[in-house]
């Protein structure tokens, strides 16, 4: 798979604490035996009012943010249930990366896993980013992610944590298969030289 190093485009601002994953992708768009379609279902109610007509106050609704890459988002992004199709509709949708103040733990595993970026940055760069966005709608920014760092479109840089194993994943596009698969020899040293100072433990 092509390394990804470089996320670059503009960044639709949804600025919404505790945004939980129902609201991300209701459960109506859970009933299917595969990915499809789950772009459709993202945000569904934010999106749409009790008619299906879209509402003119959502900024995914909005042209400037039509082919937003980045989505801004508040605090505790993520939260609710496990359900990994919140992950999948936003990569459906075109978002390959979310920068918030703090993720769910769960969202966070399932997002890496699928080669989703996740940004943590504190609240007054978050505020900064917010306000670019909404003020210069289709603004670009960039995310490195060798550098683990977040460039505005007004130059400014912030840094971003995120655990060695996690960048790996999501720049060679490993999920957790893939990152067992790659230890196998060392695995399997390790198992052999474990059944051989405990022999009794090998169950055939």
């Amino acid at each position: 798979m092509t390394r990804l190093t470089i996320i670059r485009g503009s960044a639709a601002p949804l600025p919404i604490d505790n945004l939980d994953t129902d609201q991300i992708m209701p459960k109506q768009f859970l009933r299917i035996i595969d990915k499809a379609g789950l772009a459709d279902g993202l945000l569904y109610d934010l999106r749409f009012d009790e008619r299906g007509m879209p509402r003119a106050d959502c900024v995914l609704n909005r042209d400037a943010y039509a082919n937003a890459r980045i989505l801004i988002g508040g605090a505790n992004f993520g939260c609710g249930s496990s359900r990994e199709h919140a992950v999948w509709g936003l990569q459906q949708y075109g978002f390959q990366a979310v920068i918030a103040p703090s993720f769910a733990e769960i969202f966070y595993s399932n997002a890496m896993n699928n080669r989703l970026l996740l940004v943590q940055l504190n609240r007054d760069a978050i505020d900064a980013l917010m306000h670019e966005a909404i003020e210069t709608p289709g603004a670009s920014i960039s995310i490195d992610l060798d550098t683990q760092t977040v460039t505005s479109a007004s130059g400014e840089r912030y840094a971003y944590p995120i655990g060695a194993r996690h960048k790996r994943m999501v720049i060679e596009g490993m999920d957790t298969v893939d990152i067992t698969l790659d230890s196998l020899a060392a695995i399997e040293a390790f198992e052999r030289l474990h059944f051989a100072r405990h022999p009794w433990a090998h169950v055939m």
